[in-house]
């Protein structure tokens, strides 16, 4: 493929359609389509990548859905509905129809059914909170029939689980992270989880322990010793500097090649033998002339720290691979964007089998950007 469409959320009133020509190396903006204040963080129905759902990141927190138009563009908001809470930083749909909505500002949650078309929202969904002296929920991942949630303010990864009707969820347990860590954003891998912790800016591997032994007040629960704890931090750092790591991306081992270019000489560079961890660093102090850099993993044998890539970015909090992350697709390509700074978005091509990271095309129309979505 030549043409992707990429789709942008931010802190504005609009969420940005880009067009990527991988063979002219080009990134093209094509539409900003208004929204609700602030669509932080957006996502695509799991089985229709015409229905997008998008927070409202405001002291007054919002879910809402958009119809996807043929030319990437959205029509005006479809369906909307209330977090429930302050700050909803994340959102994501279910495999099972509800969406899942996470309040940063205010330490809870909702799980929203939604209707038989799944631009429309069930009202009246139980809020779930979370039993911590500070609690800042910063993500939701559906793992098996449980979702997890990693809560930065709590250091800890919450547990729940469907205790009846549609959008009825509870805190079954927990998964103790290290003290004053922060974990933000995790991915599992089998019965690995992976998770990145925005305080301490590190990366950790740990056993997801049996439900049943991680109890809600259980600590750390069986089976959940870390296995491994690295830093993401890059190195020669400006004095001054002050690193949150941001995002993390699993990219699966994929044996296919790319096809989205028949000029480069990089046509097989999505070939990649072995998985890897993609984590962003935020430097909210002094900036680094460099921009802020995306620490590469390997996973196998062991979690190892393979390269910084320096990106020319001032906060990296959204990141995103086409193809679904090597899960039916090829992962050739990483879109980023800061949410500071004038560095607009940038594309990326995995190269080296994965093990590093090649500018492709920059637009700098829309300054900054704090998640994405592929289209194509």
């Amino acid at each position: 493929m030549v043409n992707f469409t990429i789709l942008a959320g931010g802190y504005s009133s609009f969420i940005a359609t880009y067009l990527f020509n991988s063979d002219a190396k080009t990134l093209a903006l094509l539409s900003q389509s208004p929204t609700g204040q602030n669509p932080s963080w957006i996502d695509l129905h799991p089985t229709n990548k015409s229905i997008l759902y998008a927070t409202n990141e405001n002291t007054e927190g919002a879910l809402q859905s958009f119809f996807v138009k043929q030319d990437g563009s959205l029509t005006a908001a479809i369906g909307q509905t209330s977090s429930g809470g302050n700050g909803p930083a994340f959102a994501v749909p279910l495999s099972t129809g509800e969406v899942a909505v996470m309040n940063f500002g205010s330490g809870n949650g909702l799980v929203v059914p939604t209707e038989k078309d799944p631009l429309e929202f069930t009202e009246g969904a139980p809020l779930i909170s979370f039993d911590a002296p500070v609690s800042h929920p910063h993500m939701a991942l559906e793992v098996g029939s449980e979702v997890f949630v990693p809560d930065l303010g709590a250091d800890t990864i919450w547990r729940l689980a469907p205790t009846g009707p549609p959008g009825a969820f509870k805190v079954t347990g927990q998964i103790a992270q290290p003290a004053g860590s922060g974990p933000r954003h995790i991915v599992v891998r089998g019965d690995q989880l992976y998770t990145v912790h925005e305080l301490s800016s590190t990366l950790t591997q740990q056993t997801i322990p049996p439900a049943s032994s991680a109890g809600a007040g259980s600590g750390s629960g069986s089976g959940a010793a870390l296995t491994a704890n690295l830093s993401v931090i890059p190195p020669g750092l400006p004095a001054g500097a002050s690193m949150a790591a941001g995002e993390i991306l699993l990219a699966e081992a994929s044996s296919s090649s790319s096809s989205s270019s028949s000029t480069s000489s990089n046509t097989t560079s999505a070939r990649a033998p072995q998985a890897f961890i993609y984590v962003s660093n935020r430097n909210v102090g002094v900036p680094d002339p460099r921009g802020d850099a995306i620490a590469i993993f390997a996973l196998e044998p062991a979690l190892t720290l393979v390269k910084h890539v320096f990106t020319g970015l001032d906060q990296i909090r959204g990141m995103e691979l086409s193809g679904g992350g090597g899960n039916g697709g090829d992962a050739e390509f990483l879109v980023a964007a800061g949410v500071a700074g004038d560095a607009g978005v940038v594309v990326f091509r995995r190269t080296n089998g994965g093990a590093d990271l090649e500018l492709v095309a920059t637009n700098k129309e829309v300054p900054t950007r704090s998640s994405f979505v592929w289209l194509d």
